[in-house]
């Protein structure tokens, strides 16, 4: 075939193929053109008409509980409806019946819908619904429909996410189709340390809705109420929902015992209880052919033991008993657990040592075991896990060498074990594990730095933590040998000395640092090469011997946000004093220096300012009360700043925690700014020169812990107005001018549910107290947290090691208590006019430690009731007028070391005890001499 008849053939063989495109297209498009839309007329309108509920905005990120932000697309489906097709059944997110072409399915999650949810919404019209997804959206805040009882036929319900608020309504449980409830709440902002995830969803009758929840939704698979206030039992006919495959129970503040049957239902394959701290229970006997595959208890108030039984959940892939109270040793049993890729028993009172079962979990990635009380050497069981990708043993009691074969994790991306007793030097073989991203071995007894330089073969290192006290090196550490790192953003060399001088702002660091810890580090200066740091978000340069001013140049590094230059002898600050423009600084500690003339706040939203221990000088600056967040702790105590408080505090008072101006020369009255401080947990304004009256807006801070206004000229009666403070614990009005009378004189309670400690000493309060005067003083006649061990009021409050102190008068000193313990009591009247007996209910508050009712006018008897205070250390009656014996029963009292019944018109015997006759002669003079009376 020549050329001109070959290509004459093709062009004729491509016409014939277009026509015959072109025509079977036509014949599609004819075709289509007859054949009805699927979809209903009336199903299409109400879906039309749903579309004009909502206006269409782009949502922000969504966070979960731990502030990462979530993967969530959202696109705006709605926005093509009725556009390219009046057939419903082919728009986004819509599901028809084939056969009837009614809607069954509507999914329009991540669907950018903004606006209320109207009760009457045209959705309610979608009669035949089985499937319905709504989750992440932004209903502004609305309340959840009652309507939603309409769609009887629904099967799936997802409301996650979607910015609903108010109590769900019972009528959903009407629904006995259901098979897949959501209405979990995910955040549309990162929780911060004092603003936890808040519950905008609640049940009004929780107790009888979760029984109908159970009773109703018979064919309920899953159920994930996270978020949810529940603040209730889990009612024990949870165990009959047999259907049931995942329960999602997380920050629901669900209380009491949780039925351990639930565990036990055949089908279920997932159940997360986390963060409900006050949810008791204990894990049942594990029957073999359980289908549990992922099992998650964090943050609660379970108990007990780990059962062996636990190796009888072979489809388990994920186990989570952490930050609760679990004890006893981790079971061997756990190495039967063949799928398991995550294990975490952290912040427990786990003991023993890691079972070596624990090398045939071969599926392991994660294993956590840190802040419990393990003992032994270094679990080399782990080192049989090839696929292990992060360790967590800090805070434990491990012992030994890091084993020098650690190198074959060749996947290993997080090594912490800092806070252990290890030994001996750092294996070289670490340094060949090129997937390392975090290493932290601080806090150990690591003999020296050894190999130090091959530091540099981790090339994917992100974060080294090595500061220590107790590590020993050789020379300081050069700074430099981090200078070719391109990815380490977190570095911690705390307590360990450093070499900075040949480091200066020109040096070639290609590690550009977010965290940056020196703290104890002998350092002399600001080292130059930090002011070329763009992205440090956190500074800790604290414990040194840095001397002089602060360097302007440090507030240009407009990502810092965590400054802490406490612990040095810093005097003043470079250039000017005001706000910087660009500055994000949200934590500023500057404790412990010697600080001079005014305060320099860089930005104006500062919301941890701790400058104590300085001699700062001027007034309160007002820069305080204009920033757009509201502070959360502001420590300015000893100090000596003047003028008034500023009562401008209280326009931006909503977040603050902790106030504490103690120790200063402030004037004039305390504001009447609480009016908002609902978060306020712990005020301290001792030792100042206040003076008018207590402000009547205290009583609206609902979570107030402490209040403390010694030795200042204040001039009230009694705040009796405090007593409907639930948290109140403790009290001190010590050295004031308070007056008047100590109990109501209409008979009414004395209030204060929770008060441990009440100091009321040196002021001018009268009368006498009824003889019933402490019988409803429950906080301190039966001490919930006696067995709890060392728990302090506010722990829970206080980050960055940060603690308000307390002096409270004990023994006869005063005692000044950095943190106070939750079972620590006393009561101090001292130095007051009041008289009459002593009331004999003092008897009932068997868990007092101190009591001081000296420098008072009481008469009658010593109470034969004291006897029954067996946890009394302190007692000082001294200074009376108190006759008669000391009731022989007080020498029973085998906790009382102190005793001072001086200057009475006692007689008769000391009691037998050795207590009381090893007090020095002074705890007695000023008696009847009958009362030197030995037996």
């Amino acid at each position: 075939m020549t050329g001109s008849n070959y290509s004459s053939s093709m062009s004729f063989f491509l016409r014939t193929i277009v026509l015959l495109l072109f025509s079977i297209s036509n014949f599609v498009s004819n075709f289509a053109s007859l054949t009805p839309d699927l979809c209903h007329p009336d199903q299409r309108d109400f879906l039309l008409e749903l579309k004009t509920e909502f206006k269409i905005r782009k949502p922000g990120e969504f966070y979960d509980r731990y502030g990462y932000p979530m993967n969530v697309t959202s696109y705006p489906k709605t926005e093509s409806w009725g556009n390219s097709s009046t057939d419903c059944c082919n728009w986004d997110g819509v599901t028809c019946d084939i056969k009837s072409g009614k809607v069954i399915g509507l999914d329009l999650s991540c669907s950018c819908l903004f606006g209320p949810f109207q009760p009457n919404s045209s959705l309610f019209r979608l009669k035949h619904l089985t499937s319905l997804n709504l989750a992440y959206n932004n209903f502004t805040l609305s309340p959840i429909p009652a309507k939603f009882s309409n769609l009887m036929l629904l099967e799936t319900l997802n409301l996650s996410g979607s910015s609903l608020k108010g109590h769900i309504p019972i009528e959903i449980l009407q629904l006995n189709n259901m098979v897949s409830l959501d209405l979990s709440f995910s955040l549309s902002a990162p929780p911060s340390y004092y603003s936890p995830p808040q519950s905008l969803l609640f049940i009004e009758n929780p107790s009888l809705f979760l029984r109908l929840l159970a009773q109703n939704l018979r064919n309920l698979r899953d159920l994930d109420m996270s978020y949810v206030n529940i603040s209730s039992e889990i009612p024990h006919e949870f165990s009959y929902m047999r259907s049931l495959r995942s329960l999602h129970l997380t920050s629901c503040y669900l209380v009491g015992e949780f039925p351990s049957s639930v565990f036990m239902i055949p089908n279920l394959q997932s159940i997360i209880l986390d963060s409900n701290p006050n949810l008791r229970g204990k894990l049942p006997v594990f029957h073999r052919n359980n289908s549990l595959q992922v099992l998650s208890i964090y943050n609660s108030s379970f108990s007990g033991i780990i059962p062996e039984s636990i190796g009888n959940l072979k489809q388990l892939v994920s186990l989570t008993l952490s930050v609760s109270n679990f004890s006893g040793r981790i079971p061997s049993s756990l190495g039967e657990l063949s799928n398991l890729s995550s294990l975490s028993l952290y912040g427990n009172h786990l003991t023993g040592e890691v079972p070596s079962t624990i090398g045939n979990l071969k599926q392991l990635i994660s294993f956590d075991v840190e802040s419990n009380q393990l003992t032994g050497n270094f679990p080399s069981a782990l080192l049989n896990l090839t696929k292990l990708q992060s360790i967590f043993l800090s805070l434990n009691q491990f012992t030994g060498f890091l084993p020098p074969n650690i190198g074959q994790l060749s996947k290993l991306e997080i090594l912490f074990a800092s806070g252990n007793s290890f030994t001996g030097a750092v294996p070289s073989s670490l340094y060949l594990i090129s997937s390392l991203t975090d290493i932290d071995l601080g806090d150990n007894q690591l003999s020296d730095l050894v190999g130090f330089r091959n530091i540099s073969l981790l090339s994917n290192l992100q974060y080294l933590s090595l500061g220590s006290k107790r590590i020993k090196v050789s020379s300081p550490v050069d700074l430099n040998v981090f200078s070719s790192f391109k990815q380490l953003l977190g570095l911690s060399l705390s307590g360990i000395p450093i070499s900075t001088s040949n480091i200066t702002s020109d040096s070639d660091f290609s590690s550009n640092f977010e965290y940056l810890y020196l703290s104890g580090c002998n350092i002399t200066e600001f080292p130059e090469f930090i002011r070329n740091q763009t992205n440090l978000y956190s500074l800790d340069m604290s414990k040194n011997s840095i001397k002089g001013q602060v360097p302007d140049w440090l507030w240009s590094l407009q990502e810092l946000v965590d400054l802490d230059l406490s612990h040095n002898s810093l005097t003043g600050f470079d250039g000017s004093l005001k706000a910087v423009p660009g500055s994000k600084i949200l934590t500023l500690d500057l404790r412990s220096n010697a600080f001079q003339g005014e305060i320099f706040i860089p930005y104006t939203s500062i919301t941890y300012l701790l400058a104590s221990s300085n001699n700062f000088t001027g007034e309160i600056p007002l820069s305080l009360c204009r920033g757009q967040v509201s502070p959360i702790i502001i420590d300015l105590s000893n100090n000596n700043f003047h003028g008034s408080i500023p009562r401008c505090l209280g326009t931006n008072i909503s977040s603050l925690v902790d106030l504490n101006l103690r120790n200063n020369s402030l004037s004039g009255s305390i504001p009447d700014m609480f009016m908002h401080a609902y978060e306020l947990r712990w005020i301290d304004v001792s030792h100042n020169r206040l003076d008018g009256k207590l402000p009547l807006s205290l009583t609206s801070c609902s979570a107030l812990e402490v209040l403390n206004v010694e030795s200042n000229k204040i001039n009230d009666t009694f705040p009796f107005q405090l007593s409907s403070l639930q948290k109140l614990q403790v009290l001190v009005l010590r050295s004031n001018k308070f007056h008047g009378m100590l109990y109501q004189s209409d008979g009414a309670w004395f209030g204060f549910p929770q008060l441990k400690i009440i100091d009321v000493s040196h002021n001018d309060f009268f009368g006498t107290l009824p003889s019933d005067y402490f019988i409803n003083w429950t906080a301190i006649s039966s001490n919930e947290d006696k067995d709890t061990g060392a728990n302090y009021i506010g722990d829970d409050n206080h980050p960055y090691g940060y603690y308000t102190s307390i002096v409270l008068m004990n023994k006869g000193v005063s005692m000044e208590m950095e943190r106070i313990l939750t079972v620590y009591t006393a009561i101090d009247f001292s130095g007051n006019r009041i008289h009459g007996k002593v009331p004999e209910s003092i008897g009932l508050l068997k868990e007092l430690h101190v009591l001081n009712l000296s420098r008072n006018a009481f008469t009658g008897h010593i109470p034969p009731s004291l006897a029954n205070l067996t946890a009394l250390e302190s007692l000082d009656l001294s200074q009376n007028k108190l006759s008669g014996e000391i009731p022989p029963k007080l020498g029973d009292l085998s906790s009382l070391a102190w005793i001072n019944v001086s200057h009475n018109q006692l007689q008769g015997s000391i009691p037998q005890g050795t207590q009381f006759q090893r007090q020095n002669c002074s705890s007695y003079e000023g008696n009847p001499w009958t009362v030197w009376s030995f037996p």
